[in-house]
Order: C-alpha cells, then structure tokens, then sequence
C-alpha cells in the first residue's frame, strides 16, 4: 500500500519560511518522478516543483523560482519543498505526487496547509 505523508505546513508570516516534507512508503521511492502541487481556495490545483528520480534535473512555477527549493533523499523516502521569503498568494494546500517513470502509477498524498499572512 502506498502512502505519501506530508507535514510541515503552517501558519507563517510574509517573508518568512516553511520547509515541506513528504514521506513515502510502500513505493520503490527512486522509480518516481516527484512533484509538489498546490491548490488555493477556489483555484485548479498547480504544478509548484518537480524533481527527476535520481535528483538530477528540477524544475518550478515561474511565480516560486528563486524562492523555493525542491530536494530529495532516496535514501530516506523523502522529498522536500524549502519555501522562502512567503507571500501571501503562496496560501494554499499544498501536494506530494509521485508518478513512476516507467511505471506511470500515480499517487497522491493528502496535502499539507501553508497559510502566509500579510
């Protein structure tokens, strides 16, 4: 059974600084292609981050270059979002997805609350 469990959101002020993480498991975690979305009250839900199985290339929504950073550890089963200076149109819920790279399976977790204050 495949779990993908984020944590770390919250309640932060502009300018400040979160850092999401998502654990896997019961998944070959570097067979996947990692992505983090997010989804804001009323909106479609939005590719933020991406990162290739082995780490080697990323890639981000133009509105969160220079301010967030995707990594991961697959020696850990985990993936990680570093979200710095915040904006308030950062607020959404935000999503671990995992989509095997031969497989295709694709897997979602169950989000994580990033609210940013003005």
């Amino acid at each position: 059974q495949v779990q993908l469990v984020e944590s770390g959101g919250g309640l932060v002020q502009a300018g400040g600084s979160l850092r999401l993480s998502c654990a896997a498991s019961g998944l070959t975690f570097s067979n996947y292609v990692m992505k983090w979305y997010r989804q804001a009250l009323g909106k479609e839900r939005e590719l933020v981050a991406s990162v290739t199985s082995a780490g080697g290339s990323k890639n981000y929504l133009d509105s969160v270059k220079g301010r967030f950073t995707i990594s991961r550890d697959n020696a850990k089963n985990s993936l990680y979002l570093q979200m710095n200076s915040l904006k308030p149109e950062d607020t959404a819920v935000y999503f671990c997805n995992a989509r095997g790279r031969v497989s295709g399976r694709n897997y979602w977790g169950q989000g994580t609350q990033v609210t940013v204050s003005s």
